[in-house]
């Protein structure tokens, strides 16, 4: 339970925290776009936790009719894009773009290659397409990669996660928590996940199976 009201930051400590709870050493953590953050996905690196979060499409290319960064492929052993054409989009030399250390832009371009381009005008507006990459952009290829091998991972987390939590806020009504503080409403969200877990053992083993379950 925690008052941030976003969940940006809050994969690699909810999946340190469950891989702590189920004992695991490897841990693979299923989340929707909203905690989609290349930090948190690289404080998970070497933990064992194995985050699998889908990337969100930000650009605004593909409702112009533009190439999408999707449509770059980035080849890590030449270190280089592909684009659409089949040019190959090299490494500057330097960043252009002022950031934080670890929050690094690589910027990559091919000028000769993008003045006389037939594709230009399905590419971009500009003289020359750059297409940028963080500096620890592999730690989201990994991701992706492993979301690419489970097609339905994001289905199956839907139908298990998001059902519970709906019948939670039904219970709760409107008005959701009753109570105030932090501490407060942790304790009350415990007991609104005791009583649904018991609730659900009852409907899958039986009242009399859970009961000598509880006193064994």
């Amino acid at each position: 339970m925690t008052n941030v009201g976003s969940d940006r930051a809050q994969l690699a400590p909810m999946g340190l925290l469950a891989q702590a709870a189920t004992g695991c050493a490897t841990l693979t953590v299923l989340a929707d776009r909203g905690y989609l953050n290349g930090e948190q996905v690289l404080a998970c690196e070497g933990t064992g936790v194995l985050p699998c979060v889908p990337k969100t499409l930000t650009s605004g290319h593909a409702k112009r009719g533009l190439f999408t960064g999707q449509d770059f492929v980035y080849d890590a052993e030449q270190e280089h894009y592909t684009c659409p054409a089949g040019q190959h989009l090299t490494k500057g030399t330097t960043r252009s773009d002022r950031r934080a250390e670890g929050e690094e832009m690589d910027h990559y371009r091919n000028l000769t290659a993008c003045l006389n381009c037939a594709l230009k005008p399905r590419c971009t507006p500009a003289e020359t397409r750059r297409v940028k990459r963080w500096v620890h952009e592999d730690v989201l290829d990994a991701m992706q990669a492993r979301l690419d091998r489970m097609p339905d991972a994001m289905k199956i987390r839907r139908q298990t996660v998001e059902h519970p939590f709906g019948t939670l806020k039904a219970w709760m009504g409107a008005t959701h928590f009753l109570t105030r503080t932090l501490a407060k409403v942790r304790t009350e969200m415990s007991l609104q996940v005791l009583a649904y877990n018991m609730k659900r053992m009852i409907q899958i083993f039986g009242v009399g199976p859970l009961m000598a379950a509880i006193r064994a």
